[in-house]
């Protein structure tokens, strides 16, 4: 593939130190969705809108960390807070409470619908972990129902159907494990479901109606497939006529599809909702919020710290204990730096002017496939999509899945190769850094990458 072979020419230098990183980390990557053939490239700064590599080649990025940057690298307003914050409390951390957990918890509240109260975690993961944690002692049923394709963390319980194979359409979707080392228990507990399709996922919830605990959901698949809104009122209607928990994983769709994530966007409330990515404003962090009566199961006052010893300990309370702890969560400079995001784009005309050059750079490359015959759409809401090289309408995973990934990877390879980057077959996303002048560069890239082609 000649641009494969411009790639090799272009990043010798990243593919020099990716072979020395080999020798010290598996794969030579931290983590598995880092890489891609024939190796990574390694970033050596970045500002704005922009990366640069070991070989000095600059990008617009389109990745901005699978879309957590929505300011952008570097940006000024997240290292000043940082710099004031270290300066007023005096330490990196203080492993008590602090004032800005429940700020920000009163920040989250007051955006999303659903959400009565607040749990902080370190990632995204954590945070859907502890709500299918949540919503099993609160209904005492041990089944997991999740959608085919939608993907909620690299944890046991839900690396199944992330991948799927190509099914058809009339048949119920299969449980397919993603790893190596998933215990029977959770192939066993896990019920697979069919996005944007109600019907098949009535008569799959109701089958299983009196052992689901939750069905937790991207509300946008992928972040960037929408859902059909007559699904996703009727999936609400039926999880409440089972008394079955209803978990929105926003972790990508938080603060990027709006200020209230997709629950605000669609009015859609669910009973739990898993946060991350931008909400820490370029740090690790994760929350889980929803219904009071359910969150407080997780309530020391109620129950117990499982980490403290302690013999006088009433035993009934402490055998109702619902545990959840972590020794950074509710980082205060983490905290300062998300609270200073959401203030941010909070300003009046940011987020609509990010969700108007969003529009804008699909339109353009929409255009630009359009005149040089190549067969596609973009596809998403707010500030995320992905271009997907079919011609038919895109509802879930499965149409993703019949769209053509060969010339997707040549694509995605040549505007590489031009100066944008985005990991291969994956989402872009966009930061307030990307001005119109920004916009028309990465068209004037793209159409060459096209033309290229």
């Amino acid at each position: 593939m000649k641009t494969n072979s411009n790639y090799l020419e272009r990043t010798k230098k990243s593919a020099d130190f990716y072979h020395k990183a080999t020798q010290f980390l598996p794969g030579g990557v931290t983590a598995n969705i880092k890489y891609f053939d024939p190796y990574p490239i390694v970033m050596e700064r970045a500002d704005g809108a922009n990366l640069w590599d070991l070989d000095q080649n600059d990008y617009i990025d389109y990745n901005l960390c699978y879309g957590a940057l929505i300011l952008g690298h570097g940006n000024e307003r997240i290292i000043t807070t940082l710099q004031e914050q270290l300066q007023q409390i005096g330490t990196m951390i203080f492993g008590t409470p602090h004032c800005l957990e429940t700020e920000v918890a009163e920040k989250l509240v007051d955006l999303y619908p659903s959400i009565e109260s607040v749990r902080f975690t370190n990632s995204g993961l954590e945070a859907t972990q502890l709500a299918i944690r949540l919503a099993m002692g609160w209904t005492g049923r041990k089944k997991l129902a999740k959608f085919e394709g939608h993907y909620h963390g690299g944890y046991d319980q839900v690396l199944i159907s992330v991948n799927p194979s190509l099914r058809d359409q009339n048949e119920l979707p299969a449980l397919k494990e993603d790893s190596r080392g998933i215990p029977d228990y959770y192939k066993e507990n896990t019920v697979v479901l069919p996005f944007n399709d109600l019907e098949q996922t009535e008569e799959i919830l109701s089958q299983y109606k009196d052992e689901i605990a939750a069905v937790i959901m991207e509300p946008i698949q992928g972040g960037y497939i929408p859902p059909d809104l007559h699904f996703l009122k009727g999936l609400r209607e039926i999880t409440l006529k089972y008394g079955i928990v209803l978990i929105f994983d926003e972790v990508k769709t938080g603060f990027r599809v709006g200020l209230s994530g997709a629950q605000g966007r669609y009015g859609i409330t669910p009973d739990l909702t898993a946060l991350g990515k931008v909400l820490g404003g370029g740090f690790p962090i994760g929350a889980i919020g929803g219904r009071k009566e359910i969150m407080d199961l997780c309530s020391p006052t109620g129950g117990a710290d499982i980490l403290t010893t302690d013999s006088t300990r009433n035993k009934e309370r402490s055998s109702n204990v619902l545990f959840h702890s972590g020794t950074y969560n509710g980082h205060p400079l983490i905290l300062a730096a998300g609270l200073a995001t959401i203030q941010a784009i909070e300003e009046t005309g940011v987020y609509s002017e990010l969700e108007s050059k969003t529009l804008r750079l699909r339109a353009g490359m929409e255009d630009i496939m359009n005149r040089y015959g190549l067969r596609g759409q973009t596809v998403g809401e707010g500030s995320i999509f992905n271009i997907v090289l079919s011609e038919h309408p895109v509802n879930q995973i499965q149409d993703v899945l019949r769209s053509d990934f060969s010339v997707r990877k040549e694509l995605d390879f040549s505007i590489l190769n031009q100066g944008i980057f985005i990991k291969p077959l994956n989402r872009f996303s966009l930061s307030i850094a990307h001005t119109d002048e920004v916009i028309n560069e990465t068209l004037n890239r793209f159409e060459a990458g096209v033309k290229q082609l």
